[in-house]
């Protein structure tokens, strides 16, 4: 980690939460590749998988919160950043648990929080020219829809409203308050980072397209959905 700070020093501030639904199979590659990089304070949140998920988790002597029942990425994310809180996490960082994220990019979006510059760090796939094919120019033209519900919700301009690389400091993590339990959770942060007056920041990340990712990719039927949760969230609040 390229940084003016000591790394092990570094390193003990950082806490990653990874929330996990039926990911046995990218799961054990995701810890390894973090740990390879010496990150070890490693909450995966079992948003009450099917399969082997936990198991696998555990092996890799991570702390492992198991719900009973799926909750969905925003129940997931609630139990793993509160986790890391209780645990003194200073920098806490959300990384998805099916491989699609490049461990060196967890650098390049917790540096504006250690350079004093931001509270909320986004990782933004818009924002590194990358090769597509058509089903991913389709799945992110949803993600350019989403963004723009985010913006005329919350006034806020991102590249990457569902980018699942995220930064907190410690102050934000306190601050912000989910309340959504499903995807919706991701334009959700943008609220709660209005609300609270905290500082954003998007970095360019890369994401590593395998046919696993692909596969489990969402679909239009389900962004629909996201965008009408919403609308009808912020309608009665």
């Amino acid at each position: 980690m390229k940084t003016g700070f000591n790394k092990e020093k570094l390193l003990k501030r950082i806490y990653i939460v990874i929330p996990a639904y039926n990911e046995e199979k990218s799961i054990g590659n995701v810890i390894a590749s973090l740990k390879k990089e010496g990150y070890k304070n490693i909450i995966v949140v079992n948003d009450g998988s099917k399969d082997k998920t936990s198991k696998i988790a555990k092996s890799k002597g991570v702390l492992v919160l198991d719900h009973i029942i799926n909750r969905g990425l925003g129940g997931a994310l609630n139990t793993g950043i509160s986790a890391a809180l209780k645990l003194g996490a200073e920098i806490i960082v959300t990384f998805d648990a099916d491989g699609q994220h490049d461990v060196s990019d967890i650098e390049s979006v917790v540096k504006p929080i250690i350079d004093g510059k931001a509270d909320f760090v986004i990782g933004s796939r818009f924002l590194r020219k990358q090769k597509l094919n058509f089903h991913l120019m389709i799945r992110r033209f949803g993600i350019k829809i989403l963004n723009l519900i985010t913006y005329a919700l919350f006034n806020i301009h991102t590249t990457d409203s569902q980018s699942g690389l995220r930064a907190l400091s410690r102050k934000a993590a306190s601050k912000i308050r989910i309340t959504a339990n499903r995807m919706e959770v991701s334009s959700e942060f943008f609220r709660e980072i209005k609300k609270n007056k905290l500082r954003l920041k998007e970095v360019p990340i890369k994401t590593i397209y395998t046919d696993y990712l692909i596969r489990k990719g969402q679909s239009t039927l389900n962004g629909f959905r996201i965008i009408m949760r919403l609308i009808l969230r912020n309608m009665f609040q």
